[in-house]
């Protein structure tokens, strides 16, 4: 799936968010596979519920490339997905939403693969 992300590059706020170095090195360390397992499990652990914990302070802004993909693409909270992707806070995420929510977070990893800067 190949998900539209331009809508972000007009937020002065999402739009900073760009893989480092150490994110990519990490990506090629784990592998894409592992990454996508990570991306879900962390969904499905700290944003599936209904009333996550600590929401819109439970993702870390660094620490791991899935971390600065959420926080890239406003899926780093249940206010986030509400404001930007329409997806209702007060109920816990359907298998549908958690899958199409790593699909945009694995979107933004390819998307900075491609455009990744080599020095």
């Amino acid at each position: 799936m190949n998900i539209n992300l331009d809508k972000f590059k007009s937020s002065k706020f999402r739009s900073r968010f760009h893989l480092k170095e150490t994110d990519f090195k990490y990506i090629e360390d784990k592998g894409i596979d592992t990454i996508k397992s990570h991306a879900t499990d962390f969904i499905t652990k700290r944003l599936a519920p209904a009333f996550p914990h600590n929401d819109g302070k439970q993702t870390p802004m660094k620490g791991h490339p899935v971390f600065i993909a959420q926080h890239a693409t406003a899926t780093c909270c249940r206010g986030c997905l509400e404001k930007w992707w329409h997806i209702p806070y007060g109920r816990d995420l359907s298998q549908k939403e958690i899958d199409f929510i790593v699909e945009i977070i694995m979107s933004f990893i390819e998307q900075e693969q491609k455009n990744r800067k080599k020095f």
